[in-house]
């Protein structure tokens, strides 16, 4: 196919361009904004390949996008372009409705009148709020508690509306928490090596013993191309890793694998 992939140069993003390009040999624009979590560095490797083009631009920039879809033939859109951390979202709400949502409606609608065959929202397992009990299904009530979280229930929601009201073939994909090579340092496990490596303190929140479900990257962007291929319009799939752990365990396992103490952990 002939794919655009918005968030191309972010963590998640990154990953998922090579995987198409490289092992799957789909055609991938890249269309990034380079904001703080992006690094063009993330895909330099894939530079010059017959196969990947790369463009620095926004997804709210409703000409770029049609002139990319045009041009290109683009026949799959997945939307991974957003702002994506909470604390950053508690302080600076505005710009992440900006991407998240309103981003959002703009190459939803310049995707459908460009008649794109399918369109794969890449979106995240917090839109389901806390989870006291149990696991989070595709089914359950959106209750997200941060403006991040929030703007991606926007996102999600205003993505499903275009099959119910213009049976335009999207999708919804809700993946629990990533980590790999290249993720941005401020997310928990970067951020905790990165100071265990100079002996700076972990800020674990409150007692540490919330659970996360972690799931590979490398897994992560293996869902998404499935979906992306074979996933049911209309739908909303989680993908999990089936790798459960409180927080303060995977801390120490950090700390473990450093030959760090215990001791850098600091309960915030």
């Amino acid at each position: 196919m002939n794919i655009l992939v918005t968030g191309g140069a972010g963590f998640i993003g990154s990953h998922l361009v090579r995987r198409l390009v490289v092992q799957s040999g789909h055609y991938v624009v890249n269309l990034d904004a380079l904001k703080y979590s992006g690094n063009r560095a993330n895909t330099l490797d894939l530079e010059g390949h017959a196969r990947y083009r790369f463009v620095h631009g926004d997804i709210a920039d409703q000409r770029l996008v049609n002139s990319l879809l045009q041009e290109h033939e683009i026949e799959g859109v997945i939307n991974a372009a957003a702002e994506t951390h909470v604390d950053r979202s508690i302080m600076d709400p505005g710009s992440f409705a900006k991407t998240d949502v309103v981003g959002t409606g703009i190459l939803l609608e310049e995707a459908r009148r460009a008649r794109v065959k399918r369109f794969l929202q890449v979106s995240t397992d917090e839109v389901y709020g806390s989870v006291e009990a149990g696991i989070s299904t595709e089914e359950d009530v959106l209750a997200p508690r941060s403006p991040y979280s929030a703007s991606k229930a926007g996102g999600d929601l205003l993505t499903l509306s275009y099959w119910t009201t213009y049976r335009f073939p999207v999708m919804v994909s809700r993946g629990s928490n990533t980590y790999g090579p290249n993720q941005y340092p401020e997310k928990f496990i970067p951020l905790f090596l990165t100071n265990a490596l100079d002996d700076q303190p972990l800020p674990l929140y409150g007692d540490g013993r919330q659970r996360r479900d972690w799931l590979a990257v490398e897994d992560h962007c293996a869902a998404i191309e499935q979906i992306l291929l074979n996933g049911e319009p209309g739908e909303v799939y989680n993908v999990g890793g089936g790798n459960e752990r409180e927080n303060i365990a995977v801390a120490e396992r950090l700390l473990a694998l450093l030959g760090k103490p215990k001791s850098l952990i600091r309960l915030v």
